[in-house]
């Protein structure tokens, strides 16, 4: 496994790497594959980037976000202004059904609410909203139920995994019962987690997926 200082080096390097970031305001501790994020940056949007950059780390088993924003006077909104701004987004968004979204603003952190029938859709509205300027949180409530009774196909899945490069196929189980997958196994960062959650829900009649997937990164 890595050391401490060298998952802290390459956390830093990735942070340097995104050009929205400026390295000298986040700082980074590590600790047995744990790493916390710190400092203040003047968007959620760069609060977001920086988290991104740490789980993509290989080695990195969890991220424990600290930073803190704070808006300078042309970033500082109303809420009623940044909900303003985030049903405008959402009507250029096609993949977003704004119909079935509720958006709740309280200050500055913003609430999605509603039922939607695929994943992509709920990932679509909480990055439309990560960019709107003067929120300071997002919190993602929205549900995905299809009125269609699609019967999950085990198989589809593992076959997803093996097309993606990120993902070592071999290694993670999967188990479809109802409108729920459970996955299994090990990855080597927090980037493979996610991507494999993401992909198991792109299934047809996923509802819901327990990722029970294990970072266990060997050198």
């Amino acid at each position: 496994m890595k050391t401490n200082e060298v998952l802290q080096k390459e956390v830093q390097d990735a942070i340097k790497w995104e050009p929205l970031l400026n390295a000298a305001e986040i700082g980074v501790i590590v600790k047995d594959g744990v790493v916390t994020l710190t400092g203040t940056v003047d968007s959620y949007i760069k609060k977001a980037e920086a988290e991104d950059a740490a789980k993509n780390v290989a080695g990195v088993k969890a991220v424990v976000e600290k930073i803190e924003i704070k808006l300078d006077i042309h970033h500082n909104k109303g809420d009623h202004s940044i909900a303003t701004d985030i049903i405008d987004a959402f009507k250029w968004n096609w993949k977003i059904p704004g119909n079935k979204i509720k958006v709740k603003v309280e200050g500055g952190w913003v609430t999605l609410e509603g039922t939607v029938e695929w994943n992509y859709q709920k990932e679509a509205a909480r990055k439309t909203v990560s960019t709107i300027v003067g929120l300071k949180g997002v919190i993602n409530h929205i549900k995905i139920e299809s009125e269609v009774e699609n019967t999950i196909e085990k198989l589809n899945i593992e076959k997803s995994f093996e097309r993606n490069w990120s993902l070592n196929a071999k290694n993670i189980q999967v188990k479809a019962e109802n409108h729920r997958v459970t996955l299994t196994g090990t990855v080597d960062s927090l980037y493979q987690k996610d991507e494999a959650e993401r992909i198991a829900f792109n299934a047809p009649g996923v509802w819901f997926v327990n990722n029970d997937l294990i970072i266990d990164y060997l050198l």
